[in-house]
């Protein structure tokens, strides 16, 4: 085995990090990329690497070892890897982007509860802590680059972390009618986050295959796991996710079946 190995779903945005990285080092041809299907159990031998663990991406070096949880197998690529490095070489300013990057655990947590909370009076309070935390962001970027689009000078470590997700954030967009208020709080991470999405490195999944792919999300249940009375998870690999129709919006209303959603014939 010559190149390190990753397994990951397709659409993961754990994933999707190491892809940025290597799109704007001009190496996207240097990770092998092992697709798993997470709607069906784990294969054996994929299992004894990880021992027994199921989440993904993992990363298999040339040498057999194995890395877990997606920060930390950036954070090695971009090491290892020939050419300069997407974090910051300067000791304050990589502090400054880790920090950053430590904000967006609780981001993406709160991101996917509110798209699986299945209570409508409930809906309000995940929006509030939503722009909560976008606020904070705003404020941070405010503070250590008030004048510019990303956090630094380019998109760097910190934009590579979070722009997976605020494409995934398109989930809510779609499910729950979600944007930022036009509010000067937010005009700062509106400004990070717009330019990170328009970054060519960081065309790898489109809105439509998000909202598709993460209806099942929409209605409480991840990670490929199976709904009442549906026989196919909207995480399948067939049909393709262009030739599905798009879900209903209304996630607290009617529930969309495996016809309805165009997952069988």
């Amino acid at each position: 085995m010559s190149k390190h190995i990753v397994y990951h779903i397709p659409v993961c945005p754990f994933s999707q990090r190491l892809e940025i990285m290597l799109a704007l080092r001009g190496m996207t041809e240097a990770i092998e990329f092992r697709v798993v299907d997470i709607t069906k159990p784990r294969d054996p031998e994929l299992l004894e690497k990880t021992r027994g663990t199921t989440a993904l991406p993992v990363l298999e070096t040339p040498d057999g070892a194995i890395i877990k949880e997606s920060l930390v197998i950036l954070r090695y690529l971009d090491e290892v890897l020939p050419g300069t490095m997407l974090r910051q070489a300067d000791p304050v300013k990589h502090a400054i982007e880790s920090m950053m990057v430590a904000k967006e655990g609780p981001f993406t947590g709160t991101g996917y509860m509110f798209v699986m909370n299945q209570d409508h009076d409930a809906r309000a309070k995940h929006e509030e802590k939503m722009l909560g935390l976008y606020a904070d962001l705003s404020d941070f970027l405010e503070h250590h680059n008030p004048n510019g689009t990303f956090l630094f000078d380019a998109f760097g470590l910190a934009e590579a972390v979070f722009t997976p997700m605020f494409m995934r954030f398109w989930f809510l967009d779609y499910y729950e009618g979600f944007d930022l208020p036009d509010e000067a709080k937010y005009d700062r991470v509106r400004k990070w986050r717009d330019a990170c999405l328009a970054h060519p490195a960081t065309a790898q999944v489109s809105k439509e295959e998000i909202v598709k792919l993460y209806y099942d999300y929409a209605l409480g249940a991840g990670n490929g796991a199976l709904l009442p009375g549906r026989k196919f998870s909207s995480f399948v690999f067939e049909p393709d996710w262009k030739e599905r129709l798009w879900p209903p919006k209304d996630k607290y209303g009617h529930k969309a079946t495996d016809e309805e959603l165009g997952l069988v014939a």
